[in-house]
């Protein structure tokens, strides 16, 4: 750029400082951490999150993950015990329980069977609770992983664990490693983005989705609930669409000086928040405008249009990846059943109810549009739920981390495949464990990424996603 050029974008930030001052450091706040765009559509994409080549041909081109934060019992919902009933209410053997780890339960711990039904259903003959009756109309469409492993007992460690492969915070989630080895193919919204129902947020908070130590434009961009998803994307009044575009480009051209100057990544992110922020004033009201879905799909959902819900939030995720978008995780709180308030009795089969249609809705939905080929679908937890009750004045089981179940559907993964195999009990698994960091492994396999090479070099070393372990569960595959 000139010096004439210089003067010409500092003249104009100046007769814009009015609107730089309402707007704060943060159309569309800051945090949108996300896409650098293209000029136009018909100019070819040269910013960070553009669509990149991957290791080897992918099978899916999006993810969407349903996690149901606080650990779903696989006990109650896919995993009958005959002969954890029959020796319900007697003291496990110690060997059972000595050098594990529980968060609450002791030694003196009793086996507790499950009231709950279950029925085979399907060609592939899954067993399912009747707390998920919609799930028994896809059983077929998904890789049933039942011998499910991970190696953290509390839960803000383990859901960072699932979705950064470490228990540790500060590393990049999943979702962060897709967008930066693999880019966006949507233009006017983020890469990755994070949807949550429920009370509460999830136990681990903005770690569970940050970009830990790769630049900040690989974070999970959070929608909020209500009509207004993205804080401060809304233009001021008076301000025209035109002024916004000179603004824009104005800012963006100093903040360019400033990287080649730099250096600094954190100024890409900064320039690609002001652009995408610009561009999402037309993009994000139209995307969540449910009112514009047809009625039957909504009511497939059990969705309401203006009403936040997890049903709302599947059909997002939906039109999300329909628009390009890499990565969409959905948060789902209040599995957490120990007893108590929230325990295996109606607690849980509320939020069964919240969650049983929608899913099934969403896999259905995929299919019918001819997306479910190409987008992976995952369900589950943290961990699992012990065989073991607790000693509390309710019925409710303490965290597992040796066996428990998660659904996969599309991508490439085998459809009614059921894959591992538990002890009678439910205790150990007895057959194909698949660790945490397989599984991770075989999603970013699934997208055209191989595990051991995604990697990126901090504080001296070459950090990934599944650390130094994990391996591609190739037998769950086409």
């Amino acid at each position: 750029m000139t010096t004439h050029e210089i003067d010409d974008a500092l003249t104009l930030a100046r007769t814009r400082r009015h609107f730089f001052r309402d707007c704060g450091v943060g159309i569309g706040a800051m945090a949108l951490g996300s896409l650098l765009a293209r000029d136009s559509r018909a100019k070819e994409r040269t910013d960070p999150l553009a669509p990149k080549k991957p290791h080897f041909p992918a099978k899916a081109k999006a993810v969407i993950f349903l996690f149901m934060a606080g650990a779903p019992s696989q006990l109650e919902l896919f995993e009958p015990k005959p002969e954890l009933n029959k020796l319900s209410g007697q003291k496990v053997p110690e060997t059972f329980t000595k050098g594990k780890r529980f968060a609450f339960i002791k030694g003196d711990a009793k086996l507790l069977g499950t009231v709950r039904k279950f029925e085979k259903v399907g060609q592939c003959g899954m067993d399912v609770s009747e707390l998920l009756t919609h799930h028994k109309g896809i059983v077929d469409e998904l890789c049933w992983f039942r011998g499910m492993k991970t190696d953290v007992f509390n839960h803000g460690p383990a859901k960072c664990f699932v979705n950064t492969g470490s228990p540790q915070f500060g590393r990049p989630s999943m979702g962060a490693w897709l967008t930066y080895g693999l880019g966006s193919e949507s233009d006017s919204l983020p890469g990755f983005v994070v949807l949550q129902s429920g009370p509460r947020g999830p136990r681990g908070g903005a770690a569970l989705y940050g970009s830990g130590f790769l630049p900040s434009l690989y974070q999970g961009v959070p929608f909020l609930k209500g009509p207004s998803p993205i804080l401060d994307l809304a233009p001021p009044p008076r301000v025209s669409n035109k002024d916004q575009g000179e603004f824009v480009e104005a800012v963006g051209d100093l903040n360019k000086l400033r990287h080649e100057a730099t250096g600094d990544p954190e100024i890409q992110t900064r320039i690609a928040a002001y652009e995408m922020a610009y561009r999402m004033q037309t993009s994000a009201p139209e995307l969540m405008d449910l009112a514009k879905e047809d009625k039957k799909t909504l009511a497939a959902y059990g969705a309401e249009p203006g009403k936040p819900s997890f049903a709302a939030n599947c059909v997002l995720a939906r039109r999300l990846v329909q628009r390009g978008v890499r990565f969409v995780q959905l948060y789902h709180t209040d599995w957490d059943h120990h007893g108590g308030s929230l325990d295996l009795t109606k607690p849980l089969e509320n939020i069964c109810k919240e969650i049983d249609q929608p899913c099934a809705a969403l896999v259905r939905d995929l299919k019918r549009l001819g997306l479910l080929d190409s987008t992976i679908v995952v369900w589950g937890g943290e961990f699992g739920r012990t065989p073991m009750g607790e000693t509390r004045e309710t019925v409710g089981r303490d965290h597992h981390i040796d066996a428990y179940t998660m659904w996969v559907a599309g991508g490439g993964f085998k459809p009614g495949l059921l894959h591992g195999k538990t002890d009678e009990i439910g205790y150990n698994v007895v057959e194909n464990e698949v660790h945490v960091h397989d599984l991770q492994a075989t999603i970013l396999n699934q997208m055209g990424l191989d595990h051991t090479k995604l990697t990126y070099r901090f504080q001296g070393r070459d950090f990934r996603l599944t650390d130094v372990h994990g391996k591609v569960v190739r037998d769950a595959l086409v």
